[in-house]
């Protein structure tokens, strides 16, 4: 991917550099410490987002100390930044022909080791993800080294695909689909709310196959083997995938983002078809 030299963009919160106090990071029900880390081990090892079950804020304080800065955290944070840009002109453009509307940028926010949000306490362990109440993305971009090394997905351009699916969150909750399938998930069972997921996870890999279309053709920064680099994130990133290298028989009632063939699938249709409306994943039977 083309990025090194281009414009970035101005929605960017850098919590990287704030030392030394302690972080709170909310615990779930008043959880204890090994609890709260069991929580986040799976997240880690299953490729969870833990974060609903830490949304209560009267708990613990994690000590972060002071944080180094490196080289390589200043370029990871510039490539975020040029992404998001894209991102955000990109999508300006859809909602101007496909939706009729504006596009209401969001914020993202880098951080190291652990920080807040609304929705949670924000760690390396809980992966990168997308809150709407306060329509900010949290990314620690650590797991970018997680995500090459540890789960076999290398390439700028998987990297970039982790933004464009957290955006694409955003692009939801835009639309209006967060809000519904949140009350949904309230009045139905834990399996049916991992469905209602699902479907929701899939639709944000669609959409991240919109962008990654038009960031190749009208912006022409994509190089070659660059889908292929977002493909195969999608693949590694599967939740059948996920609980198989973890060990684990993969067992489908407890999938929360799809299979590694859905996921590669919905992606796909998103870069091919450019239309938003081909990633109606609520009203099709086959995900």
């Amino acid at each position: 991917m083309q990025w090194r030299g281009r414009r970035g963009s101005q929605n960017i919160e850098d919590r990287r550099a704030k030392p030394g106090r302690g972080r709170k990071v909310g615990r779930a029900g008043g959880m204890s410490g090994v609890g709260l880390i069991a929580v986040l081990l799976i997240g880690w090892y299953f490729g969870v987002d833990v974060t609903p079950f830490l949304q209560d804020q009267s708990g613990g304080t994690v000590q972060t100390g002071s944080v180094e800065i490196t080289e390589a955290d200043k370029q990871a944070g510039q490539f975020v930044s040029v992404v998001l840009a894209d991102t955000e002109e990109i999508w300006d453009g859809i909602f101007g022909t496909q939706v009729n509307g504006d596009y209401n940028h969001a914020t993202l926010v880098l951080f190291k080791r652990a920080t807040q949000s609304p929705c949670g306490g924000a760690s390396g362990a809980t992966g990168p993800f997308y809150c709407p109440l306060d329509q900010k993305i949290y990314l620690d971009t650590d797991f970018f080294t997680t995500l090459s090394r540890k789960l076999g997905a290398g390439g700028d351009f998987a990297q970039a695909y982790v933004v464009a699916h957290e955006v694409a969150h955003h692009v939801q909750d835009e639309l209006g689909i967060l809000a519904k399938t949140t009350e949904m998930r309230k009045r139905v069972s834990k399996v049916q709310s991992n469905e209602i997921s699902v479907r929701i996870e899939l639709q944000a890999d669609c959409f991240s196959g919109i962008w990654a279309r038009n960031a190749e053709r009208q912006l022409g920064t994509l190089e070659r083997g660059d889908i292929a680099e977002a493909i195969n994130a999608a693949r590694q990133i599967g939740d059948d995938t996920l609980q198989r290298n973890a060990g684990q028989r993969p067992m489908p009632h407890t999938f929360t983002h799809g299979t590694s063939e859905q996921r590669q699938r919905w992606f796909t249709t998103g870069y091919q078809t450019g239309k938003m409306a081909a990633c109606d994943t609520f009203g099709t039977d086959r995900l």
